[in-house]
């Protein structure tokens, strides 16, 4: 089975050269008495790594990739390895830390998230949009101390670092937008 330009869509996993991608973005652009080109930007399902393909011609051919989520909890790590546990059926997974490395910093005991399979193997983590994370550093924020933009560096309890705003104190729970690693709101 193959999808042409039309078929295609964000967030559709395909498989480019045995290794499966996310398209992140897609356009298509015709010149005079030419064929059109199709760019796509692609994500690996394995590695995150972004990728650039062009495509010439009327009709691209792509294969999907039958991707796979499982619902899943985060449970522990033992040095270089990773726990989970499927909310269905509590089957346990264990991911390397080369896998998990890219997300490793919102890692939480209990955290819901998705595990992704390619092949019947687990290959990925798609954290939720927000993760709820404690302050366990940050400097105190003083009344009117505003040359910085109003904001102050934090360390949360995964050691990740992050700007936070002066009324945040150490011991607060703060939400995080796991996709560019922003404060959201206290908790």
């Amino acid at each position: 089975m193959t999808f042409g330009f039309g078929d295609l869509k964000k967030g559709n996993a395909i498989e480019l050269d045995g290794e499966p991608y996310f398209i992140v973005e897609y356009e298509k652009n015709k010149m005079q008495k030419r064929a059109p080109v199709t760019r796509i930007r692609l994500k690996s399902i394995r590695t995150g790594r972004v990728i650039d393909k062009n495509f010439s011609g009327y009709d691209i051919k792509l294969t999907p990739a039958i991707v796979e989520r499982k619902k899943a909890k985060y449970l522990y790590n033992d040095s270089d390895i990773y726990y989970f546990m499927d909310e269905d059926d509590f089957e346990q997974y264990a991911l390397s830390a080369d896998l998990v490395e890219d997300v490793s910093a919102y890692l939480i005991d209990e955290l819901s998230l998705e595990l992704l399979f390619y092949e019947n193997q687990p290959v990925s983590i798609e954290l939720p949009i927000t993760v709820d994370l404690e302050v366990i550093e940050t400097e105190p924020g003083y009344k009117g101390d505003t040359a910085q933009g109003g904001t102050k560096p934090a360390v949360l309890e995964t050691g990740l670092k992050l700007m936070v705003p002066l009324f945040i104190e150490s011991g607060n729970v703060v939400k995080v937008d796991t996709r560019n690693d922003t404060y959201v709101s206290r908790v």
